[in-house]
């Protein structure tokens, strides 16, 4: 038997679309000599879906899309992920199913029985869990078809969970496991993900063929990355890393498991490309081409300025160069020089008359009180003014530039530098900017050289630097990480030796901010914490405040 793993990007609710992709690989599985092609969690409507699975229409659609595949189901099984309705009245409306298509029409359909429910995950939101396990029969092989979730509760020693479905599959004794996931990328989730599948074949001794998503939906980026696992726990296929791929298998030879093929996993190529794949699909999937920003001659905007133009394509980024009367002059040089190397277009705006006539209008108001970070931010946000201007006028969707570290603690300007409809690095702490630029530039300099090594600054009074307000990168992001992804409360960093004011200090920032993050543009998901919809905070808490 030959089994082909069809590892595509989908996109949510275009059903027509996401079909005749898949259809257009089930052609390519029978020119392989496949007996089954297998598709990824809900590939008819995309993951995740959220409360589209709320609109009858929707599942309506889905269901469609299982009736299109199954006639094409003929010389070949197709196994596919796609939401189905609860036929009875107790409990939720819809399962999580993975459809068994064959002969032309739908011969099983095994229903999800883990339904995460944390970080980005909220399937008990819309999903029943499967309460009966069957295996398919097929060509003489027996088959136990899983939904994602279902294979991370390994002899149910996940705390999470009461029942392991690998278990109650086993007694069927079947000759091999296929799994469909829609399993999102962090980066150190691919080394994860081969652990938990090493595990299932040490317990179970039967091949996994697991397939992923590979494509960005909005903040979520879903990485690829496809395992076909041999009982002897070898890896004996990674399909590639943020691509679409169509490979076919020999059962035989997995059983074998002669070989063994892992990708190497460099945390900052992972970053880079993940990022680049989650702009490409923001613009591409809402149909938007062109990007706009603020290049300061800061390192942040030129890292964003960099992966748009890697995303995107250098005739469809441009870039707004906004000095006032702090603006340095080697801040305007190495904004040139960095756009000059990237061949995208540059315009130049000082905005120094226009924050004159800003402070003119406001001096009957302001009279003679001290400058402040009032005047900071009138700069920020007239800079935001500019580009959401060129904007409208140009049809240019305007990428946020802020990073992580910045945001956490409230180091930006509300309608000003925090302004956009993406935020590329937003997911990416200070540091790691420093060493994803310095990634990026290991063959060649394309970040200019000073925009690395200079004392970050937003040049907004004079002689000003980010460290003036905070404190060093390399401290700061250490005790962001430990709070926001680690989840560590106060105590706990302050021993692992911090110091207890700064600890305090840097964990009210980040609770009084909520605000602002709650206001900004959706992040691009790197990391195992992103901002946004896995980290849900209540802006009013009073918790470190």
């Amino acid at each position: 038997m030959k089994i082909a793993v069809a590892q595509l990007n989908f996109h949510i609710g275009n059903f027509d679309g996401n079909v005749k992709k898949m259809l257009k690989a089930v052609a390519t599985a029978k020119k392989q000599g496949a007996d089954i092609v297998c598709f990824s969690e809900l590939a008819t409507c995309g993951y995740p879906p959220r409360d589209f699975l709320e609109f009858d229409d929707f599942i309506r659609l889905a269901d469609e899309a299982i009736q299109t595949l199954a006639k094409a189901a003929k010389g070949i099984a197709i196994v596919v992920g796609s939401p189905s309705k609860n036929p009875v009245i107790e409990g939720k409306d819809l399962y999580n199913s993975v459809y068994f298509l064959a002969k032309g029409k739908v011969q099983h359909v095994q229903h999800k029985a883990l339904l995460p429910t944390y970080d980005i995950f909220d399937e008990y939101r819309y999903f029943e869990p499967a309460s009966e396990f069957k295996i398919v029969k097929y060509k003489g092989k027996r088959i136990a078809l899983t939904v994602c979730e279902d294979i991370w509760n390994i002899g149910n020693d996940n705390p999470m969970y009461d029942i392991c479905p690998m278990d109650e599959l086993m007694p069927q004794k079947p000759d091999f496991m296929i799994n469909v996931s829609a399993s999102p990328f962090n980066y150190n989730h691919a080394n994860n993900r081969i652990h938990v599948l090493k595990s299932n074949v040490e317990r179970y001794k039967v091949p996994i063929f697991y397939i992923n998503h590979a494509g960005a939906q909005t903040e979520i980026v879903f990485d690829g990355g496809s395992l076909i696992m041999s009982p002897n726990g070898n890896v004996f296929e990674e399909l590639p890393y943020f691509k679409e791929s169509v490979k076919t298998f020999s059962l035989a030879e997995v059983k074998k498991g002669k070989t063994s093929k892992v990708q190497p996993k460099n945390k900052m190529k992972l970053i880079h490309d993940a990022v680049i794949l989650g702009v490409k699909d923001y613009f591409g999937k809402l149909g938007f081409k062109k990007a706009i920003l603020g290049l300061s001659g800061g390192i942040d905007s030129a890292l964003t300025a960099v992966l748009a133009t890697k995303a995107l394509g250098k005739n469809n980024v441009r870039v707004v160069l906004m000095p006032s009367q702090f603006s340095s002059d080697h801040s305007i040089k190495d904004a040139e020089d960095l756009a000059k190397n990237l061949g995208i277009q540059y315009d130049i705006v000082p905005i120094k008359s226009v924050y004159k006539s800003y402070l003119k209008q406001l001096n009957p108001l302001f009279g003679d009180l001290p400058f402040n970070v009032t005047e900071e931010n009138i700069q920020a946000r007239i800079r935001g003014m500019i580009l959401m201007a060129m904007s409208n006028k140009f049809g240019n969707i305007v990428l946020n530039t802020s990073n992580k570290s910045e945001a956490a603690v409230g180091y930006g300007t509300l309608y000003g530098d925090m302004c956009g409809g993406l935020s590329v690095i937003g997911d990416l702490y200070k540091t790691e900017v420093f060493e994803l630029c310095r990634w990026i530039n290991r063959r060649k300099e394309i970040i200019p050289n000073n925009t690395i090594v200079k004392p970050p600054s937003a040049e907004l009074r004079p002689n000003q630097k980010d460290s003036d307000s905070l404190p060093d990168y390399d401290i700061l992001d250490e005790i962001l990480f430990q709070y926001i992804e680690k989840t560590q409360g106060p105590n706990e960093i302050i021993e692992m030796g911090f110091d207890p004011k700064l600890v305090r200090r840097v964990l009210r920032l980040v609770n009084i901010n909520e605000f602002k993050r709650y206001q900004t543009a959706p992040v691009i998901r790197i990391s195992s914490k992103a901002f946004g919809m896995g980290r849900r905070m209540p802006i009013v808490g009073k918790y470190l405040s």
